[in-house]
């Protein structure tokens, strides 16, 4: 798995070899963060991943992209002790949208949000 996970990490980095700014920034950091994570890196690598994907993302003003960050970076502050910070970052994102309720990004963010409730 691990080698896997290396691989992962190579492709991020090509990825990001290219000219930029990307649209897609904010999700390579994103996914970067939760490759930290399964890597067993610290915690403070993955988040500072999560806090660069969500400033690249509202300085893009992509919403998406924006909750996906937050969502992580909540999950990774819930299970730091840090609920409410989750919670309250979180729902910052979450409030923004008003449809696509049933998408699966929306979902898991709603349930999340439960969970720290």
């Amino acid at each position: 798995m691990l080698g896997s996970l290396r691989e992962a990490r190579a492709t991020l980095k090509q990825a990001r070899s290219n000219t930029r700014p990307h649209w897609w920034d904010a999700e390579l950091d994103r996914t970067e963060g939760g490759l930290l994570l399964a890597e067993g890196r610290p915690a403070s690598d993955a988040e500072q991943s999560y806090q660069n994907a969500l400033q690249t993302a509202r300085r893009q003003h992509a919403k998406l992209w924006e909750l996906r960050a937050a969502r992580d970076l909540a999950r990774l502050w819930r299970d730091q002790g840090k609920r409410a910070e989750a919670r309250e970052l979180l729902a910052s994102v979450y409030g923004w949208f008003t449809e696509g309720f049933e998408t699966v990004d929306l979902k898991d963010a709603k349930a999340l949000l439960a969970e720290l409730a």
